[in-house]
């Protein structure tokens, strides 16, 4: 059980690497530039559908990025939400 938190954008090889190490008790948190891959239609939005984890986008950095927060797979979280999450899980992963 690891949340992972994603910084970087959807092109850089940190988001490949993030992904390729997710398993189904991970949750995995889009802040940042990782935002971006929320976005519907996009090869990193497809790849996020494909993951075995919870994936979470943190409301407030989507909203600021023009990024519609709510998509099918995908749960928009406030700064309460990423604190429970990080009460939550023992070992967490920055992608950066």
């Amino acid at each position: 059980m690891i949340l992972h938190t994603l910084n970087a954008s959807p092109s850089s090889a940190a988001f490949q690497d993030c992904l390729s190490l997710l398993h189904a008790k991970d949750a995995l948190v889009l802040l940042g530039d990782g935002v971006y891959a929320a976005v519907a239609g996009t090869h990193a939005y497809e790849a996020l559908q494909g993951s075995p984890a919870r994936v979470h986008v943190l409301l407030s950095d989507a909203l600021l990025a023009g990024v519609n927060p709510n998509v099918q797979g995908i749960v928009p979280i406030d700064m309460e939400g990423l604190v429970s999450l990080t009460e939550n899980f023992p070992r967490q992963q920055a992608w950066y």
